[in-house]
Formats: C-alpha cells, structure tokens, sequence
C-alpha cells in the first residue's frame, strides 16, 4: 500500500521538484521511502508502505532491459500464482515483491495482463519503446487514481492534494459539489475539484505519444450471470470460494488486525481469519456511550470473546471526534460527508499504533444485499418511480431537494438537475434478465461503494499509514453475490440471508438474524447549543459557502435545527465542505493539526 503520482509532459520537460512535491505531498501513505523515475517528458513518484517483500519490494520497478518502469499501489493477492505462470514462460523476477507481477503480466500479455491480477490496485506503467504511460485501477475502485488533463500534458496521483500544484486556477465544479450535497459524496468521473477527474473503478486509462488520451472498461459488475443452484449447491460453492478469498488476502510480511463492529460481515470476517492465525487476532472496535445512536461495544466484546481475539474497545465522545474534523476532511480530499469519517480515523490512529494491516468488512452489504433499502415495499417503489423516473424509484431521494430552491445560488441550482444522472446511468446498464433487486445492487457497486465507502476505507486509514483489505471485494465474491436468486439474498424484512445462513456454523442464530443496526455517528446529538451557536458563526465567515450558498437560507438550515433538531445531515455536509474549501481552494492543501476544534479552525 502506497501512494503514486506522476505526469507526461507533451511540451516542456518539468524540474525534478515538481515531482518530489507530488510525493511529499502523499508521504502519509508511504512513510517508508520514496522513489522516482523521469525519462522523456514521463516523472513518476512512489511512496512506499512497505507490506511484502520489506527489503527488496522499493519502486520504482523496471524490466531487465529497463524499458518498462512501473510505480504501483495496493496489493496483487495472486502473485504467486502469477509469478509461477510467468516464471514458466521464461520470465526472471528480481524481488519477491507482490507488485514485480505487473511489470512481467504487462511485458506477457500487454494490457490484458491487467484482467489477470486478483487484488486492490491502481498503478502506473511507462512503456518507453512506445511512448505511453498506462495507468489502472482495481476492478471495485477500492484504490484511488484521480487525473487532470491540460495544454502541457497530464498528471495523475493517488490524492486530490497532490494534484494541485498543476492546477492553474483551484475552484469548485459545481456538477461534483451539486453530488457531493445531494448524496454526501461525487460519482465519478466528477471530484470537487474542476479539472480533475476520478478513473473509474476497473478501468485503464492510456496517454499516447502526442497527449491523447484513450480510457477503457476492462471489469465491471456486468459480468455477474445468474446462478442456476440450489440453497445447498450455492452454500457448498460458497464454501471454496470464500476460502480461496481469505487465504490470499492473509498474505502479508507484516502483523494485521481487524475493525469489529459486531455485526454479520465483521464477525465472519473475524472468524474466519482467526481460524487461519496461531496467535490471537487482533481486534479494535469503537461506541458512543450516552448518546441516541446505538452503542455497538457489547456485540462486538462478544464476538472478541467467542474468538478469543485479543480486544480493544475505545468509546468516543463527541469534543474528542469534533476536533478530529479538520484532519478527516484532509485524508479524505475527495469529500464525502460520511459521519463514520470520524470514528474510523481514529481507530486507524490507535491500530497504525502497533500494525500496518487492518482487515474490515465493506461489501457485504452491498454484494449480498443487506441494505433496507432493497427491501422497500413494492408499491411504495413504484410511486416512487412515477415522482422520479430512471432509476425504478431507488436512489431518488437527495438530502437538500427541499430547500435547494432557497439555498443553492443560480450556478450550483443549474447543477442541481442533473445530479441523480449517475444512478440513472447505472440503473440502465445492466440486460433485461437482471432482476430489480440485481439492479439495485449493481447501482450502489458503481456509485455509492466506491465513491463513497471505499474512500472511507482508503483515506481514513491511509492518513495514519495502515493499509486496509476488505475480502468480501474480491470480484469473484461480488460475481458470486449478484448472481445468487434473490430468494437467497432477502426473505421478508430479513437482507444478508444467504451470508447469515452461511454464518450460522460460527455464530448463534440470535447473533446473525437480529435487525440490522448499522454503524451511525450521533452528529444530531452534538448540534445544538452553543456547538450550533459556534456553527453558525463558522459558516457565516466561510469563504466556500459565501460563493455557492444563499446567506439568509444558511441562516435558516441554523434556526430549523436549533428549534426541531432535524437538518443535522445537511449542516453537517456544509461544515464539511467549509472546511475542503479552506483547505483546498483557498489554502495549498497542507496538512490541519490533527487535533484542532472545527470552528475555530474556520474562524482562525
């Protein structure tokens, strides 16, 4: 796990400093050296956290001939068996690191080599003997590349922050930030950032000589078929593939451990990791005493104890997140307006204390449908869908549709109308043989996971150099999920059935088949008084919302929550953004205090 950045200048060769500010500037997602490359107009930065092959595995990697040169993040979990296919075509590796694979996948088969790799990735290859640069990423988008194009060339990073220095003018993309309001985070290709756009999630990107640029779709979850299998049939596959997934996921120079919340993805996860490690696992979890939101302390002390993992439970209380906001709204760059933000970090701070890898169980939710909100009465859905039509009546909802009329000055206002467009798109792609539930499932694998939950999981953790792995991404369990009937994914209000089913041989029945209660952030509970009061103020004196938003509508979403408590959500979202926009816009991207009181740092 590292971070990559890098430019392919069609003019003009740039210094060597421009090269070394874009890895400074991810020095937190590699804090165990750095390495460059530049030949013919092509830099490439690396930097390195290093995770296998500790001593041999630095990058920049290069061919034999050194005509390929490759920097790459994130992990190949099947390089071994990649390296034993290439080894016997004839090809000489010269470390053991996991991502040397790349470089020989690339020199065997060109850019198919990519549809050969099973793990979480996004890299950069310079091929000099034809002049491209070739970047990719994963097919789940569980590894960041963002991208920006101008008349001097292009230049690609893992962060958002370290592609400022290329940009002439930083301002907002109104199309990016009318998302970021409507469902709390952007849909690719768009960022908040104009200019600068996000690669798809299993999609490849290639410069030519003269800056042309060619992007292609390699993966997506369109390749899941119905699966004709009985509940038993799909069990026993089930069975092999999810041993497969975790036993190359485990492979690791370093000591890992796992978030536990308690509930059926982290369980599962955590047994069946701790039946494969002689010592305990390692296991962090966090809670909100005193407050509305449910306290996941006790399902989570539970499953530690049946596991005999070796257990830390931290209980957060609301000044010790709040001040974490500034440094969150850092990591995260590519804005989300996720309160899970905040606690996340700082369990990664606590786990990056003592270890590198840090396993947790994002996807189950949307692989083997465990949402509510697949579950929405049918009759409901389909006035849902006559209101709001292109998408079946799922994702129609947005968090500011009722006062965007008032709030939104003209330019985000015109934004405004196209931004459920993502989920439309995806919402059409999938044949006619997909069910509405597939479909569902499909919208929120293309948007709402890695535009949002995956940022999550990258940033938060990568701010305090831990990698994050989440096995039930690997593509073949999310081919495996999408096609299983839908009869086996949900029965009456229950989601998740066929996982929970499945979980029954390690957990008891209560434990699994309890109502889902997710893992929410009491935000409602912390607005109010003189923390409102102090909002009121911060926001008032922003920059960023001074140029996008109506000041007395502002002044309105305040007086709401101070009378009836109710639009939390969306002040949350506009504190958020506040501060990416000091950060970015109006600052150079550096660095917040990692403990610094939100409206202060607005006001200071």
């Amino acid at each position: 796990m590292c971070g990559i950045a890098g430019y392919y200048l069609t003019s003009t060769d740039a210094e060597q400093s421009r090269l070394e500010e874009m890895a400074r500037r991810l020095a937190h997602r590699g804090p165990d050296g750095r390495g460059f490359h530049r030949r013919d107009g092509v830099g490439l930065a690396h930097t390195r956290l290093a995770i296998i092959d500790l001593a041999g595995g630095a990058q920049p990697l290069y061919s034999a001939d050194r005509s390929l040169c490759l920097v790459a993040n994130g992990e190949i979990y099947n390089y071994l068996e990649l390296r034993r296919e290439l080894e016997a075509l004839g090809h000489r590796f010269t470390t053991h690191s996991d991502c040397e694979t790349i470089l020989h996948a690339y020199a065997a088969w060109g850019e198919a080599g990519v549809e050969r790799l099973t793990g979480m990735f996004a890299f950069a290859l310079h091929d000099a003997r034809k002049g491209t640069l070739w970047l990719a990423r994963d097919r789940l988008g569980i590894k960041p590349l963002y991208f920006t194009k101008g008349p001097g060339g292009f230049a690609f990073a893992s962060e958002l922050k370290a592609l400022l220095p290329w940009l002439d003018r930083r301002e907002v993309d109104p199309t990016g930030l009318a998302q970021y309001l409507q469902h709390n985070f952007t849909c690719a290709p768009h960022t908040l950032l104009a200019g600068v756009q996000k690669l798809r999630p299993g999609e490849w990107l290639r410069v030519e000589p003269d800056g042309a640029a060619r992007q292609q779709r390699y993966w997506s979850p369109l390749r899941a078929e119905p699966l004709d299998l009985t509940l038993d049939q799909a069990l026993e596959r089930f069975d092999a593939l999810v041993d497969q997934v975790i036993d190359i996921h485990l492979r690791s120079d370093v000591p890992f451990g796992l978030f536990l919340s308690g509930g059926v993805d982290s369980s599962l996860l955590a047994a069946l990791i701790a039946r494969r490690v002689q010592e305990p696992l390692r296991s962090f979890s966090i809670g909100f005493p005193d407050t509305s939101v449910h306290n996941e302390l006790a399902a989570a002390e539970t499953v530690a104890r049946q596991l005999n993992t070796r257990h830390s439970a931290y209980e957060a209380r609301a000044e010790e997140l709040l001040e974490r906001l500034p440094h969150v709204v850092w990591a995260a760059d590519d804005l989300t307006a996720d309160y899970a933000n905040l606690p996340v970090s700082l369990l990664a701070e606590r786990a990056g204390a003592e270890l590198k890898v840090v396993f947790s169980g994002e996807g189950g939710d949307e692989v083997f449908a465990g949402y509510g909100r697949y579950r929405v009465n049918g009759f409901k859905r389909l006035l849902t869908a006559l209101r709001h039509p292109g998408t079946g009546g799922f994702r129609t909802g947005g968090m500011f549709s009722n006062e965007a009329a008032e709030l939104f000055q003209p330019a985000l206002a015109e934004a405004l109308r196209d931004w459920r467009a993502p989920f439309a798109r995806a919402w059409s792609e999938p044949p006619p043989a997909w069910t509405r539930l597939m479909r569902m499932q499909y919208v929120d694998l293309e948007t709402w996971l890695p535009d949002d939950l995956l940022i999550k999981a990258d940033r938060m953790l990568m701010a305090w150099g831990v990698e994050g792995r989440v096995p039930f991404l690997d593509h073949r369990l999310v081919e495996f999920g999408l096609g299983l009937p839908d009869a086996f994914k949900i029965e009456g209000r229950n989601g998740k059935r066929f996982l929970k089913l499945w979980g029954e041989r390690f957990f008891p029945k209560e434990h699994l088949w309890g109502r889902k209660k997710g893992f929410t952030v009491p935000i409602r509970d912390w607005l109010k008084g003189e923390r409102l009061a102090s909002l009121d103020r911060a926001l008032a004196a922003s920059p960023g919302i001074a140029a996008w938003f109506e000041p007395a509508a502002v002044r309105g979403l305040i007086e709401r929550q101070r009378r009836r408590g109710d639009r939390s959500g969306p002040l949350w979202a506009l504190l958020n953004f506040a501060i990416w926009h000091r950060l970015m816009v109006e600052g150079d991207g550096e660095p917040p205090s990692a403990r610094q009181e939100p409206f202060r740092y607005l006001l200071g």
